[in-house]
């Protein structure tokens, strides 16, 4: 027993005579594989030292099923804020196998900090260093992987996502994969990790970004180009080195958008429904020519261009619009570049690639949407909030926008890449796109191929390299600088 607690650093700094009488103080408890320690939510006083077996650490995020934080082996504690008082549960703790545990309550604790000066006095160095009470149990945890290389937890992660990080894994990284998106209920689910990677959808504002700094992480992998769900400045205070992906297969997403308005034009989507009923009918199934109908396409960056050269095959007349004009676009496909307002004006068929700015938000307003032809068609599949939605909604109903293809929506944090098929669609405006038979909304998937996939996973598993041999903030290749004052 002595020796068990002489190796929790908890407990390092105690005398022979200390330990004997931490031993005498604590209760010996013995639970059977699957039986519960604690609950999260329920309120406790009493700290486990895991004496033999295994103890899960389980967490409950968006009421959704308990996730698996970290396993507990002998010589780790838990619930050690339940020193100092009765304190909620913030997570569950379930025994894995048959184990042993020794358990300290709060009133035998007080009764020996006041019975053994030694005791109080070995504890107060450790813990004026590592427990601050407002902080989660949780996120206390000292997580442990042996003989695995540097810990990075991955947030809104899937399946097939997984399976590719786990192939490319080539620097041996402890890697953990957790479903929910980053908030700051799931930030605790980063304990141990000094990276993490994060999606469009994760949330990284300043209070997430605090609690992340405070669980020691220090770099964030983004594995998306945009950075708009950042906070950059956040970053910079708290010397959190950030990477990218800059570029990725920009044919994933520029044939995606080419998907959207074929199966819109044609009313593919339509015809299978029907056919699968045994529905035949062609009416309202009259779709139009591209070949000679106006596109415009507003950012001509990598995902643009490669959109520009599938609508010049088809024979389209292309307009474009972005900050930086290139010649060589409008040699090779005889483009025009005009302002916005003209572009709205005689456009067919719009699609937009640009990155969410405070300028480019809500870009498409009720203004934009006035400008445009009777019944044009909208494709988005660069970030939702190009568009203001409601405008979008009124735009449909009225007919002004004929058609709508839609892999991104300003609110999607919430519904994307989940399964609401059993359950509602609580976003109202959502709810209602969904029901027009002239829009198409995808969730998301506009990078969802083999090829992008693999480049974005090899290129954040890249990042996470140079940041492992001691590259930091500037001097990453795809670092995100902080913003300029």
């Amino acid at each position: 027993m002595l020796e068990l607690l002489n190796d929790i650093d908890l407990f390092s700094g105690l005398d022979a005579a200390a330990l004997a009488a931490l031993g005498r103080a604590t209760t010996h408890v013995t639970f059977e594989a699957g039986e519960e320690l604690c609950a999260e939510g329920e309120t406790g006083d009493r700290m486990f030292i895991i004496e033999s077996g295994d103890v899960a650490v389980l967490k409950t995020v968006d009421d959704g099923d308990p996730i698996e934080v970290t396993v507990l082996h002998r010589g780790d504690i838990a619930g050690e804020m339940g020193l100092f008082g009765e304190r909620t549960r913030t997570a569950t703790l379930r025994a894995c196998t048959p184990c042993e545990t020794r358990v300290l309550g709060y009133d035998a604790f007080e009764t020996l900090l006041t019975a053994e000066r030694s005791v109080a006095k070995g504890l107060l160095s450790y813990m004026s260093r590592n427990l601050v009470r407002e902080t989660s149990a949780v996120a206390t945890l000292r997580a442990k992987e042996e003989g695995r290389g540097l810990r990075v937890t991955f947030f809104h992660a899937s399946p097939y996502r997984n399976r590719l990080y786990g192939e490319l894994n080539r620097y041996d990284y402890a890697m953990r994969f957790f479903s929910p998106r980053l908030t700051l209920d799931t930030a605790p689910l980063a304990t141990g990790s000094r990276v993490i990677v994060v999606s469009a959808n994760d949330c990284l504002d300043e209070e997430v970004l605090e609690a992340l700094h405070g669980l020691g992480v220090e770099m964030i992998a983004l594995r998306c180009a945009g950075c708009n769900n950042v906070d950059l400045a956040a970053c910079a205070r708290l010397g959190f080195s950030v990477a990218r992906v800059p570029a990725y297969s920009p044919y994933a997403v520029a044939e995606h958008a080419v998907a959207l308005m074929m199966a819109l034009n044609r009313r593919t989507h339509r015809a299978h429904t029907r056919v699968r009923d045994g529905n035949f009918s062609l009416n309202g199934l009259v779709g139009f020519d591209m070949h000679g109908k106006t596109a415009g396409v507003i950012g001509t960056g990598k995902i643009g261009i490669c959109l520009l050269s599938i609508l010049n095959g088809f024979g389209c007349n292309l307009l474009a619009h972005s900050r930086t004009q290139k010649q060589e676009l409008v040699d090779r496909f005889g483009l025009r570049y005009v302002e916005l307002d003209q572009l709205l004006a005689e456009s067919d068929i719009i699609s937009l690639h640009s990155a969410l700015t405070p300028e480019t938000h809500h870009m498409i307003d009720v203004n934009a949407i006035a400008k445009m032809k009777d019944g044009v068609m909208l494709i988005n599949t660069a970030r939702g909030g190009l568009i203001d939605t409601p405008a979008l909604l009124e735009g449909l109903k009225s007919g002004k926008v004929g058609y709508a293809g839609l892999d991104v929506y300003e609110e999607e944090a919430e519904y994307f890449y989940r399964d609401f098929s059993d359950s509602m669609i609580g976003d109202d405006t959502l709810a209602r796109l969904t029901t027009f038979g002239h829009v198409m909304v995808t969730g998301h998937q506009g990078s969802l191929t083999e090829d992008a996939q693999r480049n974005i996973a090899e290129t954040t598993i890249e990042n996470i390299r140079e940041f492992e041999l001691g590259k930091r903030l500037t001097e990453l290749t795809n670092t995100v600088a902080p913003p300029t004052t």
